[in-house]
């Protein structure tokens, strides 16, 4: 046998073994697309995504964090930077506290999600009347210098909204010269989105201490609109991957990375197929982690609202996507029962921002200008918070006649599905 044979012999037994298995692996897929439909095809609209973090400062590190990892998971599930419209101030990534400058980390694990990110309104740019005009995709009512991308979405468009800050009965803040969006403002603004018939069905994920109040009572039904929030209506929110807590941040943080809620979609939508993974799914698992992962007994309750049983068996695709690499991965965790131990602790919102503060103090060189304006800073987040208790107690008094009796009549809440107050101009003058 001459050298040329023996090649030629090689080639043919070596086509004999690929062949079939191309064929093996595209039967496969063609299995797969009779059972499963193509996705891409079937979804027919595009995917709009708006995400917003409303704070500003190092303290709230973990908001611009985890709107940084949120575009990546997105940008990941195929969604593209067009159809992408990302808030964020932009202050925290070359802040002179950040341990890795142009780097923001949201899990100790020190994964950048900052690179790549679009800065599509940073600084005051991030206002009430930019975010519902960007949603309402009203371009010509844009100010300031922001890219000026709007939700441009059409009748058959999904629209996902993930919006992470503080947060106060009925209201979220805004870093912006337009401080506060009040619940019934993002409610009149989804009743317009609707009436225009430009979007098939939005999904919104809200993390905000008394997030539930902005939905509660007021979110009218059959607008196709799914939420889910990190509280109930009446209850804190939680940070995540604090200082002194398991699993620590890197020694060189002081600072939480990110917010329980958060942390919680978002591991789960990267690590796994987001097409076999439906609202509701996302949902239990979301809530069990949130509530047991939890430092406070209580926790904090994740709540649903809108319309749930028309959407909610929808699948996480359908709005953002998923990571291609996952496609053999399946959450089939139960989300019945309580877990074994806590993987974690959380930190109560408001309390995050002293464990900054507190650390910044305590790391400073002694003697040294840095401690003592980090004392001060410390020092004045302490009496500003006794100073609006004591004045909440003090108008209670005058109001009620006693301590007690203010306390307990502050502390009373409205029947559940009623809206936190029924005249918000008079609230708002408050």
């Amino acid at each position: 046998m001459n050298l040329s044979s023996f090649f030629s012999i090689l080639l043919v037994l070596h086509l004999a073994v690929l062949i079939p298995n191309h064929i093996c692996v595209e039967s496969r897929k063609m299995v797969k697309e009779f059972i499963h439909g193509d996705d891409d095809k079937a979804s027919q609209g595009t995917r709009w995504a708006v995400l917003l973090a409303g704070s500003d400062g190092y303290g709230n590190y973990r908001h611009q964090a985890s709107v940084c990892h949120a575009y990546q998971v997105l940008k990941k599930g195929g969604l593209k930077d067009e159809n992408i419209i990302v808030f964020m101030y932009d202050d925290i990534a070359f802040d002179e506290s950040n341990p890795r400058p142009g780097v923001l980390i949201n899990n100790p694990r020190g994964e950048d999600v900052y690179y790549g990110v679009p800065k599509d309104y940073i600084g005051d740019d991030i206002n009430v009347n930019n975010f519902l005009n960007v949603l309402l995709g009203n371009k010509s009512a844009i100010t300031g210098n922001g890219s000026g991308k709007v939700v441009s979405s059409g009748p058959n468009d999904t629209i996902f909204v993930y919006y992470v800050d503080h947060g106060s009965p009925g209201l979220l803040l805004m870093p912006g010269t337009s401080k506060y969006l009040y619940a019934n403002e993002l409610n009149d603004a989804l009743i317009k989105k609707h009436e225009s018939g430009t979007y098939k069905s939005m999904v919104m994920y809200v993390e905000a201490c008394y997030s539930g109040s902005m939905f509660e009572g007021l979110l009218k039904p059959g607008m196709n609109i799914y939420v889910t929030t990190a509280a109930n209506a009446n209850e804190s929110s939680y940070a995540y991957y604090c200082p002194g807590h398991v699993p620590n941040p890197p020694a060189e943080y002081t600072t939480c990375l990110g917010s329980l809620y958060s942390i919680a979609w978002l591991e789960d939508s990267e690590k796994y197929n987001m097409k076999t993974e439906t609202l509701e799914k996302q949902y239990a698992v979301v809530k069990r982690r949130t509530m047991y992962e939890n430092v406070d007994p209580a926790g904090s309750h994740v709540t649903q609202y809108g319309d749930i049983k028309q959407l909610s068996n929808q699948s996480m695709y359908t709005y953002i996507g998923t990571n291609p690499d996952n496609e053999e991965y399946t959450n089939s965790q139960k989300t019945d029962s309580k877990p074994v131990q806590f993987l974690s602790h959380s930190i109560i919102q408001r309390d995050a921002d002293l464990i900054h503060f507190r650390l910044e103090y305590q790391n400073a060189p002694e003697g040294s200008e840095k401690k003592t304006k980090a004392l001060q800073r410390y020092q004045n987040a302490l009496q500003y918070r006794s100073y609006v208790d004591g004045s909440m107690n003090l108008i209670g008094e005058f109001l009620f006649g006693s301590v007690e009796k203010s306390s307990n009549v502050m502390k009373a809440v409205r029947p559940a599905g009623q809206p936190l107050v029924d005249d918000w101009s008079c609230y708002k003058t408050m």
